[in-house]
């Protein structure tokens, strides 16, 4: 087993975590390594669910202002501690005179990378580590791992999740394992998903459809192709539809969601000589969060009625929330204007469970599963103090927003 050292040099744990492989469905050796590191932590409980790792900070004393008693950590306070700057079992004790915590906090991220692309092992090139999943997202696994590892006591209880199979099909999405299987260790008042948002917030996320259209024609040789009608040749219309089609923009709690309906494969034909009778387009709608599955399959067959019109995956999105309390007050730490995710990510999930949720973690997403991704030290540094610090209750004033452009993922 690869050792990690999570209370040492950020820096250093980012190329460690790069280092080892973790494609999809490959996860144990890494998961292995972040389980030990974890349980050498004894302010920890630490749970091994597949090839995920949850740990839980647990302040163990109830809080009787509380209303909500249904919530993991809720109602909860920590007695006095202080501050000693010891090292317990390889965890730094960051020791600071507790106080009441009435939160829970996840603080989650993948293990887990797309194939690799001849982009190992890592590379630090002046301010930007290169390498396998330094962007998407091994270096806020990096930020979640660390403030583990040395935040003994922070005011807030904070369960972390290392997560297995998020590139792949939702069905193995380790998140959904946990939600199945122990879905008390997922309740908390607020998510935050390091997924990478150039260290800034990204609110909510658009849903995802996938569709099959079918086309039909009449089956023929091509020597003889008058007696056929083809079906390849039919799907002309349906393309020139997706082609002329203006996505719409909806703007929710003041962020501009931009819808996308694209032809992402056309299949047709058995046979060289055969004129085919079916072609196949599928499509991929990306839709406002504001819009239900059902709507979205709604708005897809609204655009093509006189076509076959086959489903095939449709995952909503989550709303901003940027009205609700706990993302509203964490946006404020942070200090970041908030964007829209344009893409999907797993505050959806965290949503469907009724937990407010927003992106928050180092690194472009437009870098995601790009050969060339990387991850900006500057950016692992920036994550990790500002979420310390609201984790600790020592946030200072907020610094001055920042506004960006939409990043898509």
């Amino acid at each position: 087993m690869i050792p990690l050292n999570p209370a040492g040099d950020l820096v250093e744990l980012t190329r460690a975590l790069v280092d080892v492989p973790s494609e999809s469905g490959d996860e144990a050796a890494l998961a292995d390594a972040v389980e030990s590191a974890l349980r050498a932590c004894a302010h920890l409980t630490v749970e091994r669910i597949g090839n995920s790792v949850v740990a839980r900070t647990d302040s163990g004393r109830t809080d009787p202002g509380r209303t909500d008693p249904g919530r993991v950590g809720s109602g909860r306070t920590v007695s006095g501690r202080t501050d000693s700057g010891r090292t317990v079992s390889g965890c730094v004790d960051s020791g600071r005179v507790g106080s009441g915590r009435t939160e829970r906090v996840v603080v989650a991220g993948h293990l887990d990378t797309v194939p690799a692309a001849g982009n190992l092992p890592s590379r630090l090139d002046g301010d930007l580590l290169h390498g396998l999943g330094a962007c998407d997202m091994k270096g806020g696994v990096a930020v979640a791992l660390r403030l583990a590892a040395t935040l003994t006591a922070p005011v807030r209880d904070v369960t972390y999740v290392f997560y297995e199979c998020e590139e792949l099909s939702g069905d193995r999405n380790g998140l959904n394992r946990i939600a199945a299987e122990r879905p008390d260790l997922l309740e908390a008042d607020l998510a935050i998903l390091m997924e990478p948002s150039d260290a800034g917030v990204e609110a909510g996320c658009q849903g995802v459809l996938n569709a099959d259209i079918t086309v039909r024609g009449e089956r023929a040789h091509t020597a003889r192709s008058w007696r056929g009608v083809n079906a390849a040749h039919r799907a002309a219309a349906v393309l020139r539809r997706l082609d002329e089609h203006n996505a719409e923009r909806i703007v929710i709690d003041g962020l501009e969601y931009r819808e996308g309906l694209n032809a992402v494969a056309v299949r047709a034909g058995v046979a060289e000589n055969v004129v085919p009778d079916t072609c196949v387009i599928t499509v991929n709608l990306r839709f406002a969060p504001s819009r239900s599955a059902g709507q979205a399959e709604a708005y897809l067959r609204g655009l093509f009625p006189e076509y076959e019109v086959e489903v095939t995956e449709v995952v909503p999105g989550a709303l901003p929330g940027l009205r609700q309390g706990p993302v509203a007050a964490l946006v404020e730490v942070l200090g970041a204007t908030p964007r829209p995710k344009l893409g999907w990510t797993d505050v959806a999930r965290f949503a469907a469970l009724g937990t407010p949720a927003l992106n928050y973690g180092p690194g472009d997403p437009a870098l995601a599963h790009t050969a060339g991704e990387y991850v900006p030290v500057g950016q692992l540094r920036e994550c990790e103090a500002r979420l310390a610090a609201w984790l600790t209750g020592r946030a200072a004033e907020p610094p001055t927003g920042r506004a960006a452009e939409p990043l898509d993922r």
